[in-house]
């Protein structure tokens, strides 16, 4: 039996090298791994490309991870392409149909839901932005004391240096109609995450009927403690190996 294809989908301020513990360990266990740039521009756009890599790049069953705004992109693409049969998210966003991401965050205890985003974010323009566009960029202090708290302080300091930006506009994009709805789920939920409140998380998950996983660490879990990760995608696969009995 062919193993399922794995997908990795690295969220905001971050680029695929924030799966590089979680690739290693399943490449070193035989699977095919990939992890597609995530354009961080907005929900449909970035949830198209993400299905028409799936559709180019995968053939036989996939298992879809996301992490936290990949958690957003992978909802709204996993029935868009290739032939994905699990879904995890991993410190993530599960949305519903009509929700964005400010809508979630708003009200909760996430450093980020503040009255004024510059205390924690750095908000810049870029070529060819929308009327009214703008990328965010996390403060220094936002990384090391709520993003990843729970690395070291050199790979907190890279997380900084090399984080990727994500536009306003994607976290006022509306969700479409979810793929947790007709694909089973696993999540994976950081206790001490700071950005997405674990009671956010649960939440979500537990309308999504996911199976959850609970870990002792930051938003960046598949960083610190990539095995829970590894073991929630290891339970995606034998839950998809064992529907093709």
């Amino acid at each position: 039996m062919t193993k399922p294809t794995i997908v990795l989908v690295h969220g905001a301020w971050a680029d695929a090298s924030s799966w590089n513990a979680v690739a290693t360990d399943l490449h070193n266990r035989g699977f095919t791994v990939f992890a597609p740039p995530n354009l961080l521009r907005g929900v449909a756009s970035d949830a198209a490309y993400i299905a028409s890599f799936l559709s180019q790049r995968t053939t036989g069953p996939v298992v879809l991870v996301g992490h936290s705004y990949g958690g957003f992109v992978i909802t709204n693409a996993g029935a868009g392409g290739g032939d994905v049969r699990a879904l995890v998210y991993t410190d993530a966003f599960i949305p519903d149909e009509g929700e964005f991401v400010f809508q979630i965050l708003g009200g909760s205890e996430s450093a980020l839901a503040v009255p004024d985003p510059t205390t924690v974010l750095d908000i810049v323009g870029y070529p060819g932005a929308p009327e009214g566009d703008a990328e965010a960029f996390l403060k220094p202090a936002t990384v090391h004391n709520s993003f990843a708290q729970d690395l070291p302080e050199s790979e907190r300091e890279l997380i900084v240096a090399t984080q990727r930006p994500i536009s306003l506009s994607a976290n006022t994009a509306p969700s479409a109609a979810p793929a947790w709805k007709t694909i089973p789920s696993w999540a994976v939920i950081g206790t001490e995450d700071k950005v997405i409140p674990p009671s956010v998380q649960r939440s979500m998950a537990e309308r999504a009927g996911a199976t959850v996983t609970e870990v002792a660490a930051s938003h960046v879990s598949m960083v610190s403690q990539p095995s829970f990760t590894v073991d929630a995608i290891l339970a995606a696969v034998a839950a998809v190996e064992e529907s093709d009995g």
